[in-house]
C-alpha cells in the first residue's frame, strides 16, 4: 500500500506543521526537518503545505514541553504560547500537523483558546489517512473536512 495526496487533489485543504523542539532544534537540525516536511507533503501534497516562518531549527517553541504541559500554570503557558499561536494563525492553514505529543497538546489547547482558528493533527493521523488505514474511531478530533476522508471499514474488507 503506497501512502499518496491524492485523497486532498480537490479538498485543498490547507496543512502546516510544527517543528518539535526537542527532536528538531535541540537533537537534530534541519534535516530532520526537512524529511518531516518531505513526509508531510507526500501525505497533504505539496501545494496543500503552508510553511510557517521561521521554521526548521529557528522555529518558535510552542510552550508545552519540558513538562509545562503538567507544571499547572495554564495561562502563563498559554501566554508564553501566544508567540505560536500567531505564528500558526498567519499562515491561515487549516491544520498544524504535530510530530509530538507535547506539541500536540499545547497546540491544540491554543487552538481552542482562539476560538478554533485551526485544527490540530498528529502527523501519523495523516500518514494513517494517506495509506487508508485511518478507522472511523480514530477520526473524533478531526474536522469535518476529513472525518469521511479514506474511511477504513474493518468489516467490509475482507
Amino acid at each position: 500500500m503506497q501512502s499518496d495526496s491524492d485523497w486532498n487533489k480537490d479538498l485543498k485543504i490547507k496543512f502546516t506543521v510544527q517543528d518539535p523542539c526537542q527532536l528538531v532544534r535541540k537533537t537534530y537540525g534541519d534535516p530532520v526537518a526537512e524529511d518531516l516536511r518531505y513526509t508531510v507533503k507526500a501525505v497533504v501534497g505539496e501545494e496543500n503545505f503552508i510553511e510557517m516562518y521561521p521554521n526548521m531549527s529557528n522555529n518558535y517553541c510552542c510552550g508545552g514541553g519540558g513538562g509545562f504541559l503538567q507544571a499547572g500554570y495554564p495561562e502563563e503557558r498559554r501566554a508564553y504560547g501566544k508567540l505560536k499561536a500567531n505564528q500558526i494563525l498567519a499562515t491561515k492553514a487549516d491544520y498544524c500537523i504535530t510530530p509530538c505529543h507535547n506539541c500536540h497538546a499545547q497546540v491544540h489547547d491554543l487552538s481552542d483558546i482562539n476560538n478554533h482558528a485551526w485544527q490540530t493533527v498528529h502527523l501519523w493521523t495523516m500518514i494513517c489517512l494517506s495509506l487508508g488505514i485511518l478507522g472511523p474511531n480514530e477520526r473524533e478530533y478531526l474536522g469535518d473536512d476529513l472525518k469521511e476522508v479514506l474511511v477504513f471499514h474493518p468489516e467490509t474488507a475482507m
